[in-house]
């Protein structure tokens, strides 16, 4: 199938590709950045070390506290007259991460947004919702730049809102929406509640910006009729949404590997996993001007699926993102992903996508509480044996001790963007 947006390139054609755009982002890096080469000089690495992929492995990594360092402009590669947008991560504590970008830059941006709307089967006919946020943050002008670069109508409503957005998906007859996985599980719960269903022309969601489960996503699947969804990957870093997107094979997600290099590391090592092993992925921009990324820590954990796509499209494959390094918590010595809460509660339809862990210190141990909803057809009547069941499916998958508590549908609280999973309210004794 021929792509409008989406090169077919061998790999050999895309090695190609990375190793031009590696030696010119060093070079482009080392020549306009003052962070870039103080750095690459005191690792002793000029430009011209650059012959081979493999050399990329001598050249040192960038982290967010480096960007939080060189607030408000790091990574500045160029004089700021070339500057036409910057934007900045949703991070709510100290120092903005804040990205500069070129024309080049957001050309770049929009055309690899559009190769994730042709990958998830959009035409110009569609209607596009877009239910992110807009403003400093990428994803709202990701999407929307993607979606008009696509040629498709882009419905720009914005996070929250929710009488507009059902007024939107039942007046305009949106065909696909773009949110985060717990925006698009609260508009399904909704719709539901209102009887909206059979008023919908919803065929397709892109959503993202968060870690979820099968079960969250089957269940917004199922309450808004949908064909098919999609799991969209980006970071602001990396001009925004829109790095990748599954495909409708829907095993993996496909990355723009002629746009970037991925590495997947080992996060305490940062050696090179063996292939097809989790680890941190690990990004370098090939064309990136504004503000280049030389092999930066994502903390997001995925790993490599090697071998061809059923869908045909050639672009290299990772796995959904599984969770960050950085989110994990260690509970009585035991090192615990949220994620892996999740997949204890994939055992057990009686209950729904949502729930909730809370980390308290009494008497100087630890305790956890895991709090989870029932379905709306789940009866009330085994709560107690339901918890029981959980607990020790806790304990048998993780080997830790937990206290479940389960809850009726809605109870736990909603929201609009990313759900917060965790509440560790431990302090010192």
């Amino acid at each position: 199938m021929r792509h409008r947006f989406i090169p077919d390139l061998t790999e050999d054609q895309i090695a190609d590709i990375q190793l031009e755009g590696l030696v010119w982002t060093v070079n482009h890096a080392f020549g306009g950045s003052p962070f870039y080469r103080s750095r690459l000089e005191a690792m002793g690495i000029a430009p011209g070390d650059i012959a081979s992929l493999d050399d990329i492995r001598k050249l040192p990594f960038t982290t967010a506290d480096d960007l939080k360092d060189g607030y408000p402009m790091p990574l500045l590669s160029v004089p700021e007259t070339e500057v036409v947008r910057i934007h900045g991560s949703s991070g709510t504590t100290g120092k903005r991460k804040i990205l500069a970008y070129t024309q080049n830059d957001i050309d770049t941006w929009k055309d690899m947004f559009a190769r994730c709307y042709e990958l998830a089967g959009l035409t110009r006919e569609d209607r596009v919702q877009i239910c992110v946020g807009y403003g400093l943050w990428t994803a709202g002008a990701g999407f929307q730049l993607g979606c008009e670069r696509f040629g498709a109508m882009a419905l720009p409503v914005g996070p929250g809102l929710l009488e507009i957005q059902l007024q939107m998906l039942t007046d305009l007859k949106s065909t696909c929406l773009c949110s985060t996985a717990s925006m698009a599980l609260l508009m399904g719960e909704e719709v539901q509640k209102q009887g909206l269903a059979d008023r919908l022309a919803l065929k397709r969601a892109i959503f993202g910006a968060e870690t979820h489960t099968p079960k969250m996503r089957r269940q917004f699947e199922e309450s808004l009729g949908l064909e098919h969804s999609f799991d969209i990957i980006g970071m602001t870093e990396l001009y925004g949404p829109g790095t990748g997107l599954e495909c409708e094979a829907h095993e993996g997600i496909h990355y723009w590997a002629d746009l970037f290099i991925l590495e997947i590391l080992d996060p305490e090592t940062l050696a090179p996993v063996a292939p097809g092993e989790v680890g941190e992925m690990v990004v370098t921009s090939l064309r990136k001007e504004g503000s280049p990324l030389i092999r930066y820590r994502t903390r997001d954990l995925t790993r490599l699926i090697p071998g061809p796509c059923p869908c045909g499209v050639s672009m290299p494959r990772i796995d959904r993102i599984m969770g960050r390094s950085d989110d994990m918590f260690i509970f009585r010595g035991v090192n615990i992903y949220p994620g892996q809460i999740g997949s204890v509660l994939e055992g057990f339809p009686e209950l729904s996508a949502e729930y909730q862990i809370s980390l308290t210190r009494r008497d100087g141990l630890d305790h956890m509480a895991v709090r989870v909803e029932r379905t709306s057809d789940a009866s009330d009547g085994n709560d107690e044996g339901l918890a029981r069941a959980v607990a020790t499916g806790i304990r048998k998958h993780i080997l830790v001790r937990s206290e479940v508590a389960i809850l009726g549908p809605g109870e736990l609280p909603r929201s609009f963007a990313k759900t917060k999973r965790v509440q560790d309210e431990r302090g010192e004794d």
